[in-house]
């Protein structure tokens, strides 16, 4: 069978290139929608906090605060600050290891129900998870509604993003 001009075009290219002198792969400056995805399933989480009441602030209901996070080592700064490029917001936190033979890291983090709902939310449904974090992701959104929504201010809604908190991260 003979090998189309194009074909063998772009094989002599490529042979070319891999031989170059000082021929090097360079890292991109944007990050692309699938590796944000890989690096979610391996270092990242979606993940809620419940927080009782302050009666010395005159509050009566629980706080609930929906996050999404990768957290890394912090020789890994550089690549935080590629993936917060790609999402044109959230923040980046140092946070201290007080734990033995743990290093200290970094955590981009997005917060704001607001940029949760309109940018992650859509992404993650466009360009669906492939770990374990899947589940959590659903679980959070639901979550997130019903945040959004007010529901932790009556004791039923409150029970309701209980139980679905408890079945995250297991």
């Amino acid at each position: 069978m003979k090998q189309s001009t194009e074909t063998g075009s772009q094989l002599s290219h490529s042979i070319a290139l891999f031989h170059k002198k000082n021929a090097r792969r360079t890292k991109p400056g944007v990050l692309s929608a699938d590796y944000i995805v890989g690096l979610t399933d391996g270092e990242g989480s979606f993940t809620v906090f419940l927080n009782p009441p302050r009666k010395e602030h005159g509050s009566i209901n629980y706080r609930v605060q929906c996050r999404y996070y990768i957290k890394m080592r912090e020789d890994d700064l550089p690549l935080l600050e590629k993936v917060q490029k790609f999402w044109g917001c959230g923040r980046i936190y140092f946070q201290r290891e007080y734990r033995e033979n743990q290093r200290d890291n970094y955590r981009f983090e997005i917060f704001n129900y607001d940029l949760l709902k309109r940018v992650v939310v859509p992404f993650f449904k466009r360009h669906p998870l492939e770990s374990k974090r899947d589940k959590d992701f659903e679980l959070f959104c639901q979550i997130l509604d019903l945040a959004i929504a007010k529901a932790h201010h009556t004791k039923k809604g409150l029970a309701k993003i209980m139980k679905l908190k408890s079945k995250m991260h297991s």
